[in-house]
């Protein structure tokens, strides 16, 4: 383990809600101290303290590294799009210093030995943590649900079905049941499946002038309304993963209200962009749910601000470039962005909608309270997983240069802020921007 002492630093604290001067020593890969600006960093205590490394941040932001939940690896079954390395490099890249990867993959993540394989190549070739989620029912198909005391007890921090919404309320109702009993958090995904089948777009003038299949908003409406009722139901922990639409704030504020256990996220896709990005049909913009108006946009971005909506994730779903070189509609969604998260976040900042801590309360702490993880603060005794940044820093986006095997990134070519410095990993450099 590395002794670190960072100096001159801004300090972003999630927890306090402070952006304040000063300095924070690291030992044993975990946060030690952290020292206010008046602090003599000269004195024959510090002098005599024999850091190994002394790393004076020039008045940059030092804040937790981010966790992020809803990561796809593309292991088993496509590493051509996306390895544990590489987007252990990407993420390493990004901030990112731990990894809640998704199940939807080839095989399905839905039974022990599938799940310790994610986790063995995992530690074996990512560089910063990685926290495995297990599917909710076998094979993704919403019919018999998987396993889910083996599957804890294998090392899964949650169940999730992704974006195929278990149709069936008597075998969601059951599954959510059997998570209760054991403590296990649920993910769903709030979508009418009957609705959003098919759509491109998000309904409206646009998407006609576009000649897109579209989905009215209240799918997203009518699937979470779905999804809280059960939760009322069964007393599962749930955590609806991406809210994108305002008219799905109000009910989530009802839940939250009435006392359910339930917590919401958004992507950072949805915080960034809107629908009018897809005017000239680059399938870099195709993601699930679509784009949405830009008074959505502004809804969900005040839903952060406040804390009704909890997390912010990258949902990080990497492409190739066959599977988006098609017409719009034929295209698959998704894209990659666990190097975006933190400069597509820096816009929020930089437009004085989202200030600092509430981002990094969004995109570290809040994450890692649900999770049930030590990390995500700023606090004495907290793991030293830390991102050194500069939020002002400009730069033009180049897809080439990213981490990831797959780049279907929508930022391609885009002016950008916020650099990533350094990332480390329980005081450990993982990623030193040359």
């Amino acid at each position: 383990m590395t002794d670190i002492l960072f100096k001159n630093a801004k300090l972003v604290d999630p927890e306090t809600d402070k952006v304040t001067t000063g300095a924070l020593i690291v030992r044993g890969g975990s946060i030690a101290e952290i020292l206010a600006q008046d602090v003599d960093l000269t004195a024959d205590a510090f002098a005599a303290a024999n850091f190994s490394r002394v790393v004076d941040c020039e008045r940059k932001h030092l804040a937790p590294g981010i966790v992020d939940i809803g990561v796809k690896v593309c292991e088993p079954g496509e590493r051509h799009k996306e390895s544990f390395g590489s987007a252990g490099l990407a993420a390493a890249a990004g901030g990112v210093t731990t990894m809640v990867t998704r199940p939807d993959t080839d095989p399905v993540i839905d039974n022990p030995e599938t799940l310790e394989f994610v986790i063995r190549r995992a530690r074996e070739a990512a560089p910063v943590h990685v926290l495995p989620m297990a599917a909710l029912t076998k094979g993704r198909q919403g019919r018999e649900m998987t396993e889910i005391g083996f599957l804890l007890d294998a090392g899964a921090v949650a169940f999730t079905d992704c974006d195929q919404v278990v149709t069936d309320s008597k075998v969601f109702a059951r599954a959510l049941t059997y998570a209760r009993s054991l403590g296990a958090l649920v993910l769903g995904h709030p979508q009418d499946p009957g609705l959003s089948s098919g759509a491109a777009a998000t309904s409206g003038k646009f998407a006609s002038l576009r000649g897109l299949p579209a989905v009215s908003p209240m799918a997203e409406r009518m699937g979470l309304d779905r999804d809280i009722a059960m939760v009322e139901m069964t007393g599962a922990r749930y955590h609806a993963d991406q809210i994108t639409v305002a008219r799905a704030l109000p009910p989530l504020e009802r839940a939250k209200g009435n006392g359910f256990d339930i917590t919401a996220g958004t992507s950072i896709h949805h915080l960034a962009l809107n629908a009018l990005d897809v005017s000239d049909y680059r399938t870099f913009f195709k993601i699930k749910p679509p784009l949405r108006d830009e008074e959505d946009r502004v809804a969900i971005a005040e839903a952060v601000r406040t804390g009704l909506i909890d997390i912010i994730s990258s949902m990080h779903t990497p492409q190739d470039e066959e599977s988006k070189r098609l017409p719009f509609e034929a295209a698959a969604s998704g894209a990659v962005a666990l190097e975006t998260l933190l400069p597509a976040a820096m816009r929020l900042f930089h437009a004085d909608q989202i200030d600092l801590p509430t981002l990094w309360r969004a995109m570290s702490l809040n994450p890692a309270k649900r999770l049930g993880l030590d990390s995500g603060r700023l606090a004495v005794g907290a793991p030293a997983d830390l991102v050194l940044f500069d939020p002002h820093a400009p730069f033009v986006m180049d897809r080439a240069t990213l981490h990831s095997k797959s780049r279907n990134t929508p930022f391609d070519g885009a002016r950008m802020q916020g650099k990533v410095l350094e990332t480390f990993v329980a005081g450990r450099s993982v990623y030193k921007r040359d």
